[in-house]
């Protein structure tokens, strides 16, 4: 079974509750952010948390 299809699912199932998703832009990066209704400048801190892999760590 190809391991990213649970994640692209699941990623699906946000879509159709109308919500959006970050992900970590690093190799090997867990971290997903999902919102929806938020303000854009929320989304900008958002965005720069999933981009900073330092601020929210490496996987353990």
């Amino acid at each position: 079974m190809n391991d990213r299809l649970p994640h692209q699912i699941s990623d699906a199932a946000a879509r159709l509750a109308e919500m959006q998703t970050l992900r970590g832009p690093a190799p090997g990066c867990t971290v997903r952010i999902r919102f929806r209704a938020v303000a854009p400048d929320e989304v900008a801190q958002l965005t720069a948390v999933a981009a900073d892999h330092a601020r929210h760590g490496a996987k353990r």
